[in-house]
């Protein structure tokens, strides 16, 4: 008889209340933290309270997809597999590469940005030694169980929560009078959001900025990477997706509401974090120490969730038979150690990129992380019109669709071609045209690897006839 190693069988562990705070964890970090205020000086207040709604869209637009897909089939890995099965297997192959290259990559910039943060209260300990630190916390988390690893991301996620509704409500009244300002001025009201006009520079930044916005909102998908570790995922998903977006729609447009409304375009930018600059205008006490420990949180929190993404990634690819076999084996627990400590090294070696190279080898992975989510998210809606489509030639009812997304086939068209959009606009932006530079060719890399290597492996991952 097989064991479970052998098998490869990831645990159900997880429960409702850990894959709503994963979502939530993987989303609010440093896109949210620092890219705002890159967003607003390019846009001005009214054009980023715009191009977040249309990020809340294509969001919602994207999990309607993921919603469908993953309790038809909740599996770990999830998207590259429907991207396997219904595009291409080279496709679900480059798609995986990317996802795992984007959480590897945000994990080392993760660890390095939390030794910062230490800097501040210990500036005589060495970055590299905080960096050590967390490596050993985080791999411990999630090497111990999945359980113990959601746990964590439990506790993580919700210091984040409670500190964005705070800032709403502080900023709210900040706003409107009820707190007072530091240095005495007025309560600016709406002022700061019609003073340099509806769209000062037009409507083209909003475009060029999207795929920071998507950034921003990204991890929102962890959702469906979980669904094969979670408890009746056909009960679970569906309300972890809807209090998900219905929550980062009204966290993520309060906050930008809030920062748009206390920062003059003039003062934002990626420099200093927009959330210290309104705490520094409000004058809270200990805010500088309380916002430090926040982002420590929020740092943490993303390498957390990092972590666990990019090792799943690698223990999917294997149980789809297109890496060594090695990578799909689970200890008892039910963690795959093998994925997960290669991951951790990937993770490392960014963040060795980020110190010796941050100006060649570490800005293209960056560049590559951003453009690869919105390719993951174009995947999915891909994925998702494919399934349908097959679902509906077979002769299959709709209801037998546990979760549908609504609105077929407008819903994964119109997140496909908003994705596409988001893509083309880096191409008008010099600061961001690197990700096209270096995304293209490595999209371009994982094809080709993957038809040189398939030969090497066991079988391809076969189509699922709908």
């Amino acid at each position: 008889m097989q064991t479970q190693q052998e098998n490869g069988q990831l645990k159900r562990t997880m429960k409702t209340r850990h894959l709503i705070m994963l979502s939530l964890g993987g989303v609010i970090g440093t896109g949210l933290f620092f890219n705002t205020g890159y967003i607003i000086s390019t846009t001005g207040a009214a054009g980023t309270l715009l191009a977040y709604l249309i990020g809340a869209l294509v969001v919602w637009l994207v999990m309607q997809c993921l919603g469908e897909l993953s309790v038809a089939m909740p599996e770990t890995g999830a998207f590259h597999v429907y991207a396997a099965r219904y595009l291409s297997p080279a496709t679900g192959y480059t798609v995986a590469w990317l996802y795992w290259l984007t959480w590897t990559v945000a994990l080392g910039s993760s660890f390095t940005a939390a030794g910062f943060c230490m800097q501040y209260w210990f500036p005589q300990v060495p970055v590299w030694a905080w960096c050590v630190v967390f490596c050993a916390v985080i791999f411990g988390l999630n090497v111990i169980s999945t359980r113990f690893f959601a746990e964590g991301e439990f506790w993580f996620s919700l210091i984040k929560v409670i500190t964005i509704i705070a800032f709403i409500i502080l900023g709210g009244a900040a706003i409107f009078g009820f707190i007072p300002m530091q240095d005495g001025s007025p309560a600016p009201g709406l002022t700061n959001i019609t003073a340099e006009g509806w769209f000062p520079h037009g409507g083209l930044p909003i475009l060029m900025t999207m795929v920071a916005v998507n950034f921003a909102f990204s991890g929102t998908e962890l959702i469906g990477i979980a669904a094969g570790e979670t408890e009746n995922p056909h009960k679970v998903i569906p309300v972890a997706i809807r209090t998900t977006i219905a929550r980062l729609i009204i966290f993520f447009i309060g906050t930008v509401f809030v920062l748009a409304a206390l920062i003059p375009m003039q003062q934002a930018g990626v420099e200093k974090s927009p959330f210290v600059l309104v705490f520094e205008k409000v004058g809270i006490p200990y805010a500088a120490d309380i916002f430090n420990f926040v982002i420590l949180t929020a740092i943490l929190s993303a390498a957390n969730s990092g972590l666990y993404a990019s090792g799943r990634m690698l223990w999917s690819l294997s149980n789809e038979k297109t890496l060594p076999r090695c990578f799909a084996r689970v200890n008892k627990n039910g963690v795959p150690l093998t994925a997960l400590s290669v991951s951790m090294l990937g993770g490392v070696l960014a963040l060795f990129s980020s110190v010796v190279a941050p100006d060649t080898v570490f800005v293209a992975l960056s560049a590559i992380s951003g453009f690869a989510v919105v390719a993951v998210w174009i995947s999915i809606c891909a994925s998702h019109f494919v399934f349908r489509r097959r679902h509906l030639q077979s002769g299959q009812p709709l209801s037998a669709l546990q979760y549908r997304a609504p609105w077929y086939p407008l819903v994964p068209v119109l997140g496909f071609v908003l994705c596409v959009v988001a893509c083309v606009g880096l191409a008008f932006d010099p600061s961001q045209r690197i990700a096209l530079y270096c995304g293209i060719p490595f999209v371009a890399l994982c094809y080709g690897a993957y038809y040189l290597t398939r030969n090497l492996t066991t079988q391809e991952p076969e189509h699922v006839a709908e």
